[in-house]
């Protein structure tokens, strides 16, 4: 799938109601460090983040709170787009490893599902679930990018 496909899918999703992005924003910073709990009780996580990734990946988990907050408030599927590929991008120079997202996404749809009322977690899941669907086309887009082979990407479409 190229960004452009990405874009493209990713304009179905359906804002969800004001009321329900306001309960997230007032649940936000917790959950956030619900996530950051969960995965710091991982075995793994060195693995998934590299030996000096921990701090980066609880940031990471803060700004992506904020970043699903205003995008939801605000939704532009390009916005979306652009910012995952650049998180990729940027996390796995990082010796992130591609195995981190689904990780972090799944605790951040399973604490979403426990902290929201169940129409707000209806309403804001399928972001979440979008994401976790498109993890292999976002690691697809960004080692294209790191070869320079996705000419669609160098020129900026």
């Amino acid at each position: 799938m190229t960004k452009n496909e990405l874009i493209v899918e990713a304009s179905s999703l359906l804002p969800p109601a004001d009321r329900w992005v306001k309960e997230f924003s007032e649940k936000r910073e917790a959950m956030a460090a619900e996530v950051n709990r969960i995965l710091s009780t991982r075995p793994d996580l060195k693995k998934l983040v590299g030996a000096d990734g921990q701090a980066m990946s609880e940031d990471n988990n803060r700004n992506f709170s904020l970043f699903m907050e205003s995008l939801m408030g605000h939704f532009q599927a390009e916005v979306l787009v652009d910012t995952v590929l650049w998180v990729f991008r940027a996390y796995r120079a990082h010796d992130f490893q591609t195995v981190y997202w689904p990780a972090n996404l799944n605790a951040w749809m399973e604490t979403l599902k426990q902290s929201v009322s169940p129409e707000a977690f209806r309403e804001i899941s399928p972001f979440y679930a979008w994401l976790i669907i498109h993890i292999p086309d976002f690691v697809n887009i960004t080692d294209d990018i790191v070869n320079k082979r996705n000419p669609e990407i160098e020129r900026g479409r």
